[in-house]
C-alpha cells in the first residue's frame, strides 16, 4: 500500500498507508493526523484540508480543478504547491508523497 508522509506545521512527521483510490485527506482523517479538519467531508467545498505538496511530488498529484482553485482562495498562505488533500487520490505512483500542513491549520 502506498505511503504518505504528513508533516505538521511544527515539523512532526506521520507516515501513513493510504489505500489506492482513497484521498490524501481521507488518509489523514482516518488516522487522526492533526492539521486536516476536512469540514466538508471531502466534497471540495471548504479549504480545511489545504496542504503544501513537496515540490518533487507536485506534478504527480495532477491538475487542480477550477473548483479547487476557487476553494484555495479561502485558504491562508497558499503558494504554487498548494492543493486540497481531498482532491489528491492515491495511486502507486504517489508512494512516498510528502505533504505539509500550513501553520494556520493546527
Amino acid at each position: 500500500m502506498p505511503k504518505v508522509h504528513y508533516v505538521t506545521h511544527d515539523g512532526s512527521r506521520h507516515e501513513i498507508d493510504v489505500a489506492i483510490g482513497e484521498s490524501v485527506m481521507r488518509g489523514a482523517v482516518d488516522n487522526d493526523i492533526p492539521g486536516i479538519d476536512a469540514d466538508c467531508g471531502g466534497q471540495c467545498a471548504c479549504a480545511t484540508c489545504h496542504v503544501f505538496v513537496d515540490p518533487a511530488w507536485f506534478e504527480k498529484t495532477g491538475e487542480r480543478t477550477e473548483m479547487e482553485e476557487m476553494m484555495l482562495e479561502f485558504a491562508d498562505a497558499t503558494d504554487e504547491n498548494s492543493r486540497l488533500a481531498c482532491q489528491i487520490d492515491m495511486t502507486e505512483q504517489l508512494d512516498g508523497l510528502v505533504v505539509r500542513m500550513p501553520e494556520s491549520q493546527h
